[in-house]
C-alpha cells in the first residue's frame, strides 16, 4: 500500500515519485531540496495553492530520502524540516521520506473490555537495557523483548510514555519537537511497528500519551514556521497573546486555527490507524481546555471544541479503542458523554486517588492513620460509573522528584526493601487492584524498585529474580482483578458496598460485586496496623462457606509475609446488625480476599 491513506500533507509517495505538501499562508516562495536534487534550493519550488498550502511532485524523489523546505518570508530565507515528517535523521536533523503504509496489514486487534483492563505505564528508553552497551538506552526492540514478561504478569494494556520525536536523545517524552515522527533513538517508526505487533499477537493492546497542550520548546521546527510571529511568539502554529502561555513555554497551538487543528487531528489519527494503537492518552487536557490552570479557570473555547470533535471522530471510527484524559481537576464533565454536553473521554487520569492513598501508607504512625479516607477513595467516582478512572500508587509524575520517591522508599526511607516497606507497598496494591477504577501499576513496581525514575536511569530487572515473590502477589492480584479463571468475577463490575469501618483497629472491608451476579461478590478484607489480627470478628451480609483466594500473608509472597494460613471460612451467626459474620486472622498491613 502507498502514502495515500494519509492526510494529503507532508511527503506523499506515489509510483512516480514524491508530491510535498506544505502549509505556509505567509510564504512568498517555497522550495524543497534534498537528497533528491543534490540539495539544490532552488530546482523544485512549491506551487501555491489555496488557503496558504503549497505542494509539488519530484519524480526523483524515493523512500528514504533526507530533504527540508526552504521558505522565503520578507526577503529572508528559512531552513524547514516538514511538520508531518514520518521520520528524522534526528531532532534538529533532516526530514526523511518515509513509507508509513509499506507492508501494512491490519492486526485485527481488539483491546481488553474497560472493565478488565490492566495497565503497565511504561517509558521506552529506561525499560529494558540488558544487553544494551554502556551508554545506550533502551528501545522499542528491547522492549519487546520483555512483553512475555508481561503477558506473564497479566498485563493486557501497555501505556507508553511520549514517543514522538524529541529534544536529543534522553525525556520524559512531554516535549514533542516533531509530532508526527517517532522518536529516533528508540527505533523510529519500523521499531514502533515491531513492538506494537509483539504486543498483539501477545493479546497485550498499547496506548500511547500524546501530548497536544504544548509543543517543545526546544528544537521546535514549528516555531514561527513560515517567518510570521506577532509579539515575538511562535507564529502561525501557535497562538501570539497571552493564550500562548503554559506551564511549559508559550507554546499552546492555536486551536482557533482550522490547519491547526488539523495538524492535530491527523497526528491522533496517525497513531490510531496507521500504527494501529488500541487508544490515547492526552496528557494535561485541563491546559487544553482552560485558558489558565485553576479549576474555575476561564474556558478556552477552541480548546473545547478541538476536543469535543477529535474524541467525536475518533468514536465514530474506533469505538473500541480508549480515550484517556490526564485532566487533575477532578471534573466529570471531561467522562460525560458527548451527547451529555462532556469530552467524551472513556476515564480519567488524576492525583486524587494516589495522593491519599500514599499518604495514608507513608503514616509511619498507626493512631494517625485515616481509614475513613480510604473509604472515600473506593466510593468516588464519574457519572456514576466507576470505570472512569484510573487509579494508581506510582505513576511517571509520582516517583520523579526528590521530594516525591517510589512508594517503598517513601514508606521507609534507605531501606526500601523492608519489612514494612514491602507490606504496605503491597497493601497499597492490593487496594489498587480491588478498588473500583482501572488499575495501573508503573514500570518496575512490581519488584519494589525504590530509585526515583530518571530518563537516564534503567530498570534493575534483576530484582525481578530478586523479588520473585512480590513479582506472584502482583501476578495474582492481576489475574484475579481480571477474573482470568472465573473468581471474583466481582472485581470487575460496577458495584461495591462498604461492610465495615473499624477506625481503632485500623480494619476495612468492602465486597465488589459483578451486576450480572450481585450475589457472589468478592470479599476484600484489609488491616492497616502493624498488628496481625486474630480472629477478627465481623457482619457480613452473605453466609455460606468463603475460599480464601488471595493472602497477602503467605509465606511465598515473601518470608516476612508469613503470618497467617488459612484457605477456607465459614460465616456464623449474625454481628453488628448484618445477618451472618466471619472470624478471621488479618495479616499486618496485608489483606485477604475471598470469594464463596
Amino acid at each position: 500500500m502507498d502514502n495515500a491513506k494519509n492526510s494529503g500533507m507532508g511527503a506523499i509517495l506515489a509510483s512516480n515519485g514524491v508530491t510535498f505538501r506544505v502549509w505556509a499562508p505567509n510564504a512568498e516562495k517555497v522550495f524543497v531540496y534534498g537528497n533528491f536534487n543534490q540539495w539544490s534550493d532552488s530546482k523544485n519550488p512549491l506551487e501555491h495553492e489555496e488557503n496558504g498550502f503549497w505542494s509539488c511532485h519530484v519524480n526523483e524523489a524515493a523512500e528514504g530520502d533526507e530533504y527540508k523546505f526552504i521558505i522565503q518570508n520578507n526577503g529572508n530565507l528559512i531552513n524547514r524540516n516538514d511538520p508531518y515528517a514520518l521520520k528524522m535523521t534526528h531532532s534538529d536533523g533532516n526530514s526523511v521520506v518515509y513509507n508509513l503504509w509499506k507492508d501494512w496489514e491490519d492486526h485485527q486487534f481488539r483491546p481488553s473490555p474497560i472493565n478488565e483492563t490492566v495497565i503497565y505505564e511504561l517509558h521506552v528508553g529506561t525499560f529494558n537495557r540488558e544487553g544494551k552497551s554502556e551508554g545506550e538506552i533502551g528501545d522499542f526492540y528491547s522492549a519487546a523483548e520483555k512483553l512475555d514478561y508481561l503477558k506473564e504478569l497479566g498485563i493486557n494494556t501497555i501505556e507508553l510514555m511520549p514517543i514522538a520525536e524529541f529534544s536529543g536523545d534522553l525525556s520524559w517524552g512531554y516535549n514533542p519537537c516533531n509530532p508526527f515522527s517517532v522518536e529516533t533513538s528508540y527505533g523510529g517508526p519500523d521499531g514502533l511497528k515491531h513492538f506494537i505487533f509483539e504486543a498483539h499477537i501477545r493479546g497485550i493492546g498499547v496506548i500511547i500519551d500524546v501530548v497536544y497542550n504544548h509543543f517543545g520548546p526546544s528544537d521546535l521546527n514549528l516555531w514561527q514556521f513560515d517567518g510570521w510571529e506577532e509579539n515575538g511568539m511562535g507564529g502561525i502554529y501557535f497562538y501570539n497573546d497571552h493564550r500562548a502561555s503554559t506551564p511549559w513555554g508559550d507554546t499552546r497551538p492555536d486551536y482557533g486555527r482550522s490547519e491547526v487543528r488539523n495538524y492535530l487531528r491527523d497526528n491522533a489519527m496517525m497513531w490510531l490507524e496507521a500504527y494501529q494503537f488500541d487508544g490515547l492518552r492526552f496528557d494535561a487536557t485541563a491546559i487544553i481546555r482552560l485558558l489558565d490552570d485553576q479549576i474555575d479557570g476561564t474556558i478556552l473555547e477552541a480548546g473545547v471544541d478541538f476536543l469535543k470533535n477529535l474524541n467525536q471522530e475518533i468514536k465514530e471510527k474506533f469505538p473500541y479503542k480508549l480515550l484517556i484524559a490526564e485532566d487533575l481537576k477532578y471534573d466529570s464533565s471531561v467522562t460525560a458523554e458527548l451527547s451529555n454536553h462532556g469530552f467524551g473521554f472513556d476515564c480519567q487520569w488524576g492525583v486524587g486517588f494516589s495522593k491519599v492513598l500514599r499518604d495514608v501508607l507513608t503514616i509511619s504512625d498507626d493512631s494517625n492513620r485515616n481509614v475513613f479516607s480510604v473509604e472515600e477513595l473506593l466510593l468516588s467516582k464519574f457519572n456514576n460509573d466507576v470505570f472512569e478512572k484510573v487509579i494508581y500508587t506510582e505513576s511517571h509524575d509520582e516517583v520523579a522528584d526528590i521530594e516525591s520517591k517510589r512508594l517503598p522508599e517513601e514508606i521507609q526511607p534507605g531501606n526500601a526493601d523492608g519489612e514494612y516497606a514491602k507490606k504496605k507497598s503491597t497493601l497499597g496494591a492490593i487496594i489498587v487492584f480491588t478498588a473500583p477504577g482501572i488499575p495501573m501499576i508503573f514500570q518496575g513496581q512490581e519488584f519494589l524498585t525504590y530509585e526515583r525514575f530518571h530518563d537516564a536511569k534503567p530498570l534493575d530487572w534483576q530484582r525481578a529474580g530478586q523479588f520473585a515473590g512480590i513479582v506472584k502477589l502482583y501476578r495474582d492480584l492481576i489475574h484475579l482483578r481480571k477474573s482470568s479463571e472465573g473468581f471474583a468475577r466481582g472485581l470487575n463490575g460496577q458495584g461495591i458496598e462498604i461492610i465495615h469501618r473499624d477506625d481503632e483497629n485500623l480494619v476495612l472491608v468492602y465486597t465488589r460485586f459483578h451486576q450480572d451476579d450481585p450475589a457472589n461478590p468478592a470479599l476484600i478484607i484489609l488491616n492497616f496496623s502493624v498488628e496481625t489480627k486474630l480472629s477478627y470478628h465481623f457482619g457480613i451480609n452473605h453466609g455460606g462457606s468463603w475460599n480464601v483466594i488471595f493472602n497477602s500473608g503467605w509465606s511465598g509472597y515473601d518470608e516476612v509475609f508469613s503470618e497467617v494460613e488459612i484457605d477456607e471460612v465459614n460465616a456464623e451467626g449474625g454481628f453488628n446488625g448484618k445477618q451472618h459474620s466471619l472470624k478471621i486472622d488479618i495479616p499486618s498491613y496485608g489483606g485477604l480476599i475471598l470469594s464463596r
